[in-house]
Formats: structure tokens, C-alpha cells, sequence
């Protein structure tokens, strides 16, 4: 198949999986219906929560009961030097939560987002959750500072546009993401309730998808100096 002619698969998950939902697979089972295989390879990249033993055995702990091969990239604890061949080689790269800029930091340190951007581009399918949702965009609405602060941040620049997960989740999310969009400080962008993943293919918003019957997704576009919210329903993923 020729570059031209791969789709490149985001699913952004404003919150879910299985690190906020372990009796609730229905997120992680749609990102793995996304692979025409009977096992595709599935890496989590845990650098957000600084590669957390306990993330990782929680990755393991759900994975291990799907039909695929779960792997773990570590940077603190790297199993092999030959990060990009290693990511390469995957179906599913999923991103955890955790600190936005320390991942984005970590990761250009690493050059993994080139060589993120280089699997992207050849087929492999990229996703996450909190931290792993945000870090597709230009920008958004993050918690890097610690204690509830929320500051506006650029991210990869894969998806054009801003981000803000954990929309229902914490009272602060939208009034920020409101203010920051109206002051011009984040471009127009995306917003999702904790269990709405938004699934882009080659860069456009395709599918919106739910663990939960009434988690929504939004359109945030600035006008006029203030805010228009456009309520984009999900289609709900029943077990």
C-alpha cells in the first residue's frame, strides 16, 4: 500500500481505559477492533506518569485478558536501544496519563516524537488517555503545574487545533478551556467528558465514540471575543 493511501488512526480519549475504568473494556475493545489482526502488538508508553510500575502492571493486568501481544516502552528503564525499530514494529501505541509537559519534554529528548510521527504516518494506530489524549494536538488545557492549576500548553501538533480531556470530570476543566479559547491564548479545538474517545482518521474528526451513555463531546470555537459550544453526541458502545 503506498503512503498516500494509509490512514492514520488517533482515537483521543478525554478520559476511560483501563486505568479509569478496569470493569468497563469497552474504549480499549474498540481501539482494538481498529487492527485487521487476530493479535496485534499494543505498546504502552507510560512516560506522563513517570513509567509508574504500578501503570505499567495495571496495563498488563487488562491487556493480558485480550486477544494481542501488550509490550511497554520504558525511558527511565529502557529495554532496548532501538526506540524507533521498537515502535515501528507496533499496531497500538497507548499513551497513559500523567504530566503533559514532562511527556512532551521526555519524548522530543528521545526523539520519540519523530519517530511517533514517522509510525502515525505508515499505519500504526496512536491513542491515550488524559495526558495521552492532549499530547496529539497543537495545544490545550492542562494540569502540568500540579494542585489544580490549569495553564494553556503545546503539544505535537499532529491534530491541528486545541484539546481539553477530563471535561465533566473536573469542575475547572470547561470554565478554563472556555476562558483560554475566548482570550485567543488556545486555538479553536475539541473537548471530551471522561469516557469519549474521538477517533481522527488522516487528521479529520471521523467517529465519536462512548464507554458511558451520557458522555458527550464538544466543538469550542471562539467568536466574538467569547465562546460557542457545539454538543457533538457519541455513539455509545454497548457491551
Amino acid at each position: 500500500m503506498s503512503a498516500s493511501l494509509v490512514e492514520r488512526h488517533i482515537v483521543a480519549m478525554g478520559g476511560g481505559g483501563f486505568s479509569m475504568e478496569p470493569d468497563n473494556p469497552l474504549l480499549d475493545q474498540y481501539i482494538l477492533g481498529l487492527v485487521n489482526k487476530a493479535q496485534p502488538k499494543v505498546c504502552f508508553l507510560p512516560t506522563a506518569g513517570g513509567d509508574s510500575d504500578r501503570y505499567i502492571v495495571k496495563f498488563y493486568s487488562a491487556f493480558l485478558k485480550f486477544p494481542c501481544q501488550p509490550s511497554h516502552l520504558s525511558l527511565f528503564n529502557p529495554q532496548t536501544l532501538d526506540l524507533r525499530g521498537f515502535l515501528l514494529e507496533q499496531d497500538i501505541i497507548y499513551v497513559g496519563g500523567g504530566n503533559t509537559k514532562n511527556l512532551v519534554a521526555l519524548w522530543r529528548e528521545w526523539e520519540l516524537d519523530r519517530f511517533l510521527k514517522e509510525a502515525w504516518e505508515k499505519g500504526t494506530i496512536l491513542c491515550g488517555l488524559s495526558a495521552g489524549s492532549l499530547c496529539w494536538f497543537e495545544s490545550g488545557v492542562s494540569d502540568y503545574p500540579g494542585n489544580g492549576v490549569l495553564k494553556p500548553l503545546n503539544c505535537l501538533g499532529f491534530l491541528q487545533g486545541s484539546h481539553c480531556p477530563h471535561y465533566d470530570g473536573e469542575a475547572n476543566r470547561r470554565p478554563t478551556y472556555h476562558q483560554l479559547v475566548a482570550e485567543g491564548l488556545l486555538p479553536d479545538g475539541y473537548a471530551a467528558d471522561d469516557g469519549v474517545g474521538l477517533h481522527f482518521i488522516n487528521g479529520t474528526l471521523t467517529r465519536i465514540v462512548s464507554s458511558r451513555p451520557h458522555a458527550k463531546a464538544y466543538r469550542v470555537e471562539r467568536q466574538d471575543g467569547s465562546v460557542q459550544e457545539t454538543v457533538l453526541e457519541p455513539t455509545y458502545l454497548r457491551g
